[in-house]
């Protein structure tokens, strides 16, 4: 928030302004009507009208300007005085080194203290001072008064509206989005008549871009085309709005354009003293020819209009260049633009573009735009190039997207950090996470963690916490400020000690409780508050390690703080305790939180039904299961593989096996999604209880309604022969097995000869080294079925790579369908 500036009577500026030399004035209404207003916004203009006048007050000025420089402000306050009250008579030229020291700053209380004493000693102000003096306020961020002041000026007879000053106060609007101001500033010039030049349209562009407002920007340029010509500058500005915008085709259609003017030769840009870019012409406003604003160039889509994004890249230059010899006399003629800025401004109209692309992931018309920049001679730029990766990356992946990073190094273009960034991520999302690190340790800065967590959730989904470590050093040393996206990643690597499947214990626990509080603490440092996500993954950490009165104590904090934040709790945290809790065992307690749910007005979910419904297999309660079930259906939740799943289990622990069996011909008959945890639930318990007959029941039904086995499924049938001394089925019941674990898996016919001679039969020694091997590429279940044929081979079974050819397998088969049959 800025000061608000000292009271100063804006009537007495107007009025000191109305005791400048009538001539001046003429001489200025005279420019204005013939178009030149552009004098006093151009820095060469600004130049001669600040410093092509010697006073004998020169070197004063600069001395208050020095002081000024200097943070000497008491000092520069008493030069002004000495300045004012000097014997000599002084001018509106005299003040304005400092008045344009003051703009530039931007300094607007020494302006308002300037403009006391010109009043004081009632000198009158000229078109630059009060240019100045607005620009002064504008920069500082006092548009009120900046306003107020216009507004006033322009009420007064007498005095001509300066658009520079308008263009001034509108760049001051876009620059702060204030559209309020905006919108007046339009009004008093609308009232005014005072028009619009270039700068004025540059302006609204920038206004509309703010306010994602489209349709303005298309409104701006059908009145842009009533007045002007194009310029490739005037283009740019068009072609960076609608890229802002996402509108793509407008992009692209306009771009094409300006390709077409530069080709023609019939553009010309140069720079101002400050290296600023302006058309080289006259600001006079030209209508465009009917040519451009009606059939050739209709950004709404008019079949005549440039060609449309996805057609030639030849075509769609210009019409003009069809063949071979026109094509590469393309280069002959940007190639008189050599030393002219005409080239930069093309590759930045195609770098914008070419980022529209990659947000637009449209890969096929980046790629095209390379290739025409190519064509046209225009190497791309680094800039270039990090919007075609993005683009490259978003559709085709990380490996296309290091073909563009090696062209750039052929080019001798170094890369963005973005750009690394981006290909990072991209490797990532496809866990290659070595050259996601490496690309990682290349970037020099960030200013975002996004590539960081990409790395840290591809970590948490390979169970790989030791990774992420070196990388959370990494954005330490680069000071790259967390957000809630790494606290979320964070609880759910470092949350809990254990791995899984395995118990917590005291240490454990212990350890798990100074990580969560170390990570909390460092959110608090970062002033960054707990999502839904990271209290339901802390919650998770808490429950894994059984900490249960901590977790039901974080369940109240979390109640609290969304409580506290007029924020909706949601049925997934309440779903994550409840797990824990029937985990744990402590089903007492998941009723009670249950209940608090319902009576807090929290509605469960399937979720939710189907946590509770396993519950009452703690208790062995298959009475209140279908109660829950009942309450499920009531609000709207079929029951589901799951559902049937967790009142299997109940029956199980009743030993009821008809009942569980007609629960799962139900749920086959039901057209369920069935899964193998389902059949492995059965399995296990008959295991317990040697149930021979449930076992092979079990393991054709499989067969029959196409689900895998895992390696629990052969576990369980090995060791049920096993146990009851049926050693030699136990071996054919395994390799049938692992033999169907392999044919499931998707491409494995034409490698199991290659299965064959490298793993299961191999007399090497490294062999089960190598099977083990696919662990760390997530191929378990081909690596536990070929170490479980290579133990059978090892026993004297042969390989037969038709399972269902055995005897053991036709036999269940056959017993199968007598008892379908049967039934």
């Amino acid at each position: 928030m800025h000061r608000p500036l000292a009271r100063f009577p804006l009537r007495s500026i107007a009025d000191s302004l109305l005791k400048s030399k009538p001539r001046q004035h003429g001489r200025r209404n005279v420019a204005e009507n013939m178009g030149y207003s552009r004098a006093l916004t151009t820095s060469k203009g600004l130049e001669f009208l600040v410093y092509g006048t010697e006073s004998t007050t020169r070197s004063m000025q600069m001395q208050i300007v020095d002081a000024l420089h200097l943070g000497d402000r008491s000092k520069a306050s008493n030069l002004l005085l000495d300045l004012g009250h000097g014997n000599h008579s002084l001018r509106p030229d005299d003040f304005v080194h400092i008045l344009n020291y003051c703009a530039r700053s931007p300094d607007p209380l020494f302006v308002m203290e300037t403009l006391r004493l010109m009043e004081e000693r009632e000198i009158g102000l000229n078109e630059i001072c009060y240019l100045l003096i607005v620009r002064a306020l504008c920069k500082g961020g006092y548009l009120e008064e900046a306003f107020n002041l216009i507004n006033f000026l322009g009420e007064r007879q007498g005095i001509y509206p300066i658009l520079s000053v308008y263009n001034s106060f509108l760049g001051a609007c876009a620059k702060m989005r204030n559209i309020f101001h905006a919108n007046q500033c339009l009004d008093l010039m609308e009232r005014q008549m005072v028009g619009k030049n270039e700068v004025t349209y540059s302006e609204l562009l920038k206004l509309a871009v703010w306010q994602k407002n489209l349709s303005a920007v298309h409104e701006i340029w059908k009145e842009y085309v009533k007045h002007y010509s194009f310029s490739i500058i005037s283009l740019r500005k068009f072609i960076w709005s609608f890229t802002r915008l996402r509108d793509l085709e407008s992009a692209y259609q306009t771009l094409q354009y300006m390709v077409a003017l530069v080709i023609r030769g019939s553009i010309f840009v140069n720079r101002t003293a400050e290296g600023k870019l302006y058309p080289y012409r006259i600001d006079i406003p030209i209508p465009s020819n009917g040519e451009l604003c009606s059939k050739k160039f209709d950004l709404k889509g008019n079949e005549h209009s440039i060609p449309s994004a996805y057609r030639n890249i030849e075509q769609c230059t210009t019409s003009s260049l069809e063949n071979r010899e026109a094509e590469s006399g393309r280069l002959g003629v940007l190639n008189r633009y050599e030393s002219m800025p005409v080239k930069k401004v093309l590759r930045w109209s195609f770098s914008d573009v070419i980022h529209a692309c990659a947000q637009a992931q449209n890969c096929g018309l980046a790629e095209q735009l390379i290739i025409q920049m190519k064509n046209l001679g225009l190497q791309p730029s680094s800039h270039t190039y990090d919007g075609f990766v993005r683009a490259v990356v978003s559709e085709r992946g990380y490996n296309d997207g290091m073909e563009v990073l090696k062209v750039m190094q052929q080019s001798n273009l170094k890369p963005y950090d973005s750009t690394l960034a981006t290909l990072s991520m991209g490797c990532s999302k496809v866990l290659e996470l070595d050259l996601a690190e490496s690309l990682l340790d290349q970037i020099s800065e960030c200013s975002y963690p996004h590539p960081y967590n990409a790395f840290l959730a591809a970590c948490d989904r390979m169970d790989q916490p030791e990774r992420a470590v070196k990388i959370l050093a990494k954005m330490k040393h680069l000071k790259i400020p967390p957000d809630i996206r790494t606290y979320e990643l964070l609880f759910s690597l470092f949350g809990n000690v254990n791995a899984p499947y395995e118990e917590g214990n005291m240490l454990s626990q212990v350890d798990a409780a100074k990580r969560i509080n170390a990570i909390e603490m460092d959110m608090a440092k970062n002033g960054v508050q707990h999502s839904h996500l990271s209290m339901k993954n802390l919650l998770k950490a808490l429950g894994a390690e059984g900490m249960i009165r901590e977790l039901i104590q974080y369940l109240q904090v979390a109640e609290n703080l969304f409580c506290r934040n007029n924020t909706y709790i949601g049925t997934p945290i309440y779903n994550t305790v409840l797990h824990s809790l029937v985990e744990a065992k402590e089903s007492q307690m998941a009723v009670e939180i249950f209940k608090n749910m319902k009576s807090c007005g929290i509605p469960p979910d399937a979720a939710t039904y189907n946590i509770m419904i396993d519950c009452c297999s703690i208790s062995r309660c298959f009475k209140s299961a279908c109660a829950l079930v009942s309450m499920m259906v009531r609000d709207g939740f079929y029951p589901q593989t799951l559902t049937h799943t967790a009142l299997i289990k109940i029956l199980l622990e009743e030993e009821n096996f008809d009942e569980a069996l007609n629960l799962l011909d139900q749920a086959c008959s039901e057209g369920l999604d069935l899964d193998v945890l389902l059949f492995n639930t059965i399995l296990q318990k008959a295991y317990e209880k040697g149930r021979i007959g449930v076992i092979e029941f079990i393991v054709e039904m499989m067969r029959q309604e196409k689900i895998h086995p895992d390696p629990s499924t052969c576990y369980y049938v090995f060791s049920t022969y096993v146990d009851c001394g049926f050693h030699s089925t136990a071996f054919e019941a395994f390799q049938v097995l692992s033999m169907r674990m392999l044919s499931e898996e998707d491409g494995i016919d034409h490698e199991k000869m290659e299965f064959e001679d490298d793993f299961i039969l191999s007399e090497d020694s490294e062999a089960e080294s190598r099977i083990l091997e696919l662990f760390k590429t997530s191929e378990e279940n081909i690596a536990v079925a070929l170490l479980n044929l290579r133990w059978c081979a090892m026993a004297g079974f042969p390989v037969s790579w038709s399972p269902d050819q055995s005897p053991w397998a036709r036999r269940l088969s056959r017993n199968y369908d007598s008892r379908k049959i049967a039934a």
